[in-house]
């Protein structure tokens, strides 16, 4: 049976953000510590913190998550502190102890700890030696600390907050039966435990040849509540047994640690509940045909007149974490506030301006403020007719009345109509939320996103407006609304300049998802934001105090464009108006990328300490960025954009506007072959879900364009005028016209070439030059693409004009689209991107015992080049 604790949970709990499994490792349960067989799907995880539990374990599972909003007011930095986090058991395998430096993992059993902020792992026995204070390893420098997060009190879950989304609710989190006979747990273990080819009904027959012996299977219920819904624990007993060896059976059964004589046993079906005496009380029970015996595990509520509760001072600053007090059936809740006042040090405190808080910490964490006249003691004795364990886990906080953390509580929505007056969202608003749950202020408002922000002076209207604003729909699709978190700077030590993490897991098939897990784990989750959840605008929102900190985005090159775009939107309103942005590439080209050493695609398999870790060493380089300007030759509408930021196809309609180039901008047979792929995901997206996969179908449709013969672009310089620098350039004969900012183009082919002609300067993305290239048909842009060959030199300049006679397909940064006739300017834009360029060579990694948060091998050197 899984031991007991002598105090189970952390001074505050925290709720897990449970999952389904689908890792095929081997891991152990952290409750009953037993084996971990995913198999069957029935095993869980948090995210947070990589506690794992069989799914009828998940109820005993301990609320002890990592804290990663601890923000305390009027703190200060000087004075906190932190503890290792630790976790037991499921180790890497290459896991070592920071005290001994010997191997600490084991694949048999439950052994070991790591802990879940800096990723030391070491012994049981060594674990006193290991310093206490956690200082998050070798992360420190981009990790937000968690006491400098804040989050209102608000009964939304974490889930929502930071954007997981939420598991499948399922009935085997608690034991069901299977017939009223046969406990779910018995035959989940009868299947492990045998050959599985075996038919389910010689496994039930096994487990009836065990009652046969001299051991009696018993069903115990904790209290009333558990009897209505059916729901069970189950003990192996002798039939000899006394009444004291199947109580103490019954508690550990439990958890539950209490004076087993505050406990009694009844038989659950006989007409008037029999108390459980010797000296047969297991042949003494009543039995109902083709069912097991069941008992009642009862507290002795009468003889209890008197008892002992702990209060916790939660996020208090006071003298000690928790207090106990003598309590009875006339104790009010008035006088335990009274009595924790002066047991904390707050004497001088008027009790007026506390309030006692119920946490049930069964299933989560849930929290019931109490009224003053209350009486804890009943309260307890009442949850413990119901629920045996459910009132073990009850306690008691006292909290101020007044959220610490302020009363503005700030909530992002989106997916409301785009580019409407400020009234007109107002309005939008208003008719949803009505008089009740109105907030108090609105803005900044994203108006081309069609995304704002909401600000509440009250936590319960703020929750109300979450709720009803989920449910509305606009163009049928719901709106999308983000509780956000908020961030104190001063609480950021001056060396740490924490990382804002950027995933869209719809890039790079399934490893988006795989990656904000992993970035999840070993970062702050109020650091790492999902894209599909609103964008980089919700994340933006929350970082715009902070004065320094730097962004990584997990994506294509559209996904980079899309954040920089964002970011474009709101300098104006943050504190630091052009962080550094590092990327992880993800999608098919990843040109930007390539060209900042981030690498050609990020294959999965990397550890990803290593990964954070080139972050913190990369160098800030400027990117150039380029203003590319459309005037059709009649007026028309100006151009639309997809959510990175760039044109949307639209194969027969000249387009008008602004917009921006950050890698690339083409025109004539490159921009015609990107045209089709991207009509052609569009179409069926469900053909392009792999890297790899898109460039094979980008190979065959250039392949077809070479069988067909004659491109109708191979005399586009008839069609076309050239002017860089307000010099007409004379043009040789070509099918298509690259204008380059960054030396990559068509997943890593580099079309202007090598260093070979002094009439043009050595290029690069931030001279504030742009060159430009011609293809002169299909064979050469095969050559191209495949190193063979290099582009036709044309022009190196810092303003290009382009004139179209007729309708051509263009393209900027990948995003394709027709436009003609007409005239293209592409010139210096005045807004800066920053980037992260990773360095070359060999980086020292940390001591082996830090470096596995991951679980991969560590390495003492890693080539980052």
């Amino acid at each position: 049976m899984p031991r007991i604790a002598k105090d189970i949970y952390a001074d505050n709990p925290v709720a897990h953000c449970w999952t389904s499994a689908l890792s095929p490792k081997k891991r152990f349960c952290n409750v009953c510590r037993k084996r971990w067989d995913n198999r069957n799907n029935s095993e869980w995880y948090c995210e947070i913190c990589e506690y794992y539990a069989h799914a009828d374990c998940v109820e005993f599972a301990l609320a002890n998550c990592k804290e990663i909003d601890a923000y305390v007011p009027g703190k200060q930095l000087s004075l906190v502190t932190y503890e290792h986090h630790w976790r037991e058991g499921n180790l890497p395998n290459s896991a070592k102890c920071g005290y001994c430096k010997k191997t600490c993992w084991s694949s048999e059993c439950l052994s070991g700890y790591r802990c879940e902020w800096c990723g030391v792992c070491c012994h049981a026995g060594c674990k006193q030696y290991i310093p206490k204070e956690c200082n998050f390893g070798p992360l420190e420098p981009i990790f937000l600390p968690p006491h400098a997060v804040s989050v209102p009190r608000t009964e939304v879950p974490i889930e929502a907050i930071i954007g997981i989304k939420e598991p499948e609710k399922k009935e085997t989190t608690r034991t069901r039966t299977v017939s009223d006979e046969i406990s779910m747990v018995e035959l989940s273990k009868c299947l492990e435990s045998e050959d599985r080819e075996t038919p389910v009904i010689n496994k039930t027959e096994k487990i009836r040849e065990k009652e046969d012996k001299d051991e009696e299977v018993i069903k115990v219920y904790d209290g009333d509540l558990s009897f209505k819904r059916k729901v069970f624990r189950t003990v192996t007993v002798s039939r000899l047994a006394s009444t004291e060896h199947i109580l103490n059976t019954v508690l550990e059964a439990f958890h539950i640690s209490r004076n087993a004589a505050a406990f009694y046993l009844t038989d659950a079906y006989s007409e008037d509940e029999a108390r459980l005496t010797d000296p047969s009380p297991v042949m003494s029970l009543f039995r109902k045909e083709g069912r097991r015996p069941a008992i009642y595990l009862r507290f002795k509520d009468r003889d209890n007149t008197i008892g002992e509760v702990r209060i916790y001072s939660g996020k208090l600053q006071a003298n000690k974490s928790y207090c106990h007090a003598t309590v009875d059936d006339k104790t009010t809740v008035n006088d335990l506030i009274k009595k924790a006042l002066f047991e904390f040090g707050l004497e001088n405190a008027h009790f007026s301006n506390y309030r006692l808080c119920e946490v049930l910490l069964d299933r989560g964490v849930t929290e019931r403020v109490l009224e003053q006249n209350e009486q804890p003691w009943k309260i307890m004795k009442h949850v413990g007719r119901e629920s045996i364990y459910r009132m073990h886990l009850m306690r008691f906080y006292l909290q101020l009345k007044q959220d610490p953390h302020g009363t503005s509580v700030a909530l992002f929505v989106g997916n409301l109509p785009k580019n409407i007056s400020e009234r007109n969202y107002e309005n939008f608003l208003t008719v949803i939320l009505g008089k009740e749950s109105k907030f108090c202020s609105i803005g900044p408002i994203y108006y081309e996103f069609g995304s704002l922000v909401i600000t509440f002076d009250d936590s319960k209207k703020a929750v109300s407006a979450f709720h009803k604003l989920r449910e509305e729909k606009y163009d049928n699709r719901s709106l999308l609304v983000m509780l956000l978190p908020s961030i104190e700077p001063s609480m950021i030590p001056p060396s740490t300049k924490p990382l804002l993490v950027f995933v869209n897991v719809q890039s790079g098939g399934c490893q988006g998802l795989e990656l904000i897990t992993r970035f999840r784990k070993v970062l702050n989750p109020y650091q790492v934001f999902n894209l599909v959840n609103g964008g980089p605008l919700p994340g933006l929102y929350v970082f715009r105090h902070i004065k320094d900190y730097r962004i990584l985005v997990c994506g294509g090159d559209g996904t980079v464009g899309w954040v920089l775009q964002c970011l474009d939107n709101v300098g104006q309103d943050s504190e630091c108006s052009s962080p550094p942005c590092g990327i992880v590439p993800l999608g098919t080209g990843n040109d930007l990328a390539r060209v900042l050493r981030w690498g050609s695609g990020y294959n999965g398999n990397g550890n990803i300490l290593s990964l954070l870790r080139g972050v913190i060493d990369a160098e800030e380089i400027r990117l150039d960025r380029w203003t590319v300007m459309l005037y059709p030759e009649e007026s028309q509408e100006p151009p639309s954009t997809s959510n990175s930021g760039a044109t949307t196809p639209a194969s027969d309609e000249n387009k008008s506007g602004v917009l921006v180039m950050n890698n690339y901008f083409g025109i004539g047979l490159d921009a015609d072959l990107c045209l089709s792929f991207h009509n052609a995901r569009k179409e069926n997206p469900q053909k392009f879900q792999s890297r790899l996969g898109n460039k094979q179908m980008y190979f065959r449709m250039g392949l077809r364009r070479m069988i067909a013969g004659a491109s109708s672009y191979e005399q586009l310089q008839r069609y076309i005028r050239l002017e860089v620098d307000n010099k007409p350039i004379e043009l040789p004969e070509l099918a298509g016209i690259i204008v380059l900012n960054i030396l990559s183009w068509g997943s890593g082919a580099n079309p202007w070439g090598h260093d070979k002609e002094e009439q043009f300067a050595s290029p690069n993305h931030y001279d504030g030059m742009l060159e430009v290239v011609g293809i002169s048909g299909i064979v050469h842009l095969g050559q191209i693409q495949s190193g063979l060959r290099s582009g036709i030199r044309i022009a190196q300049g810092g303003h290009v004009k382009i004139h179209l006679n007729i309708k051509t397909p263009i393209q900027i940064d990948g995003e394709p689209t027709r436009f003609g006739p007409g005239e293209i300017v592409i010139l210096k834009s005045a807004l800066k991107a920053t980037m992260l360029k990773k360095n070359k060579g060999k980086h020292q990694l940390p001591a082996p015992s830090l470096g596995n948060i991951n679980g991969e091998e560590n390495r003492k050197t890693i080539d980052e080049s």
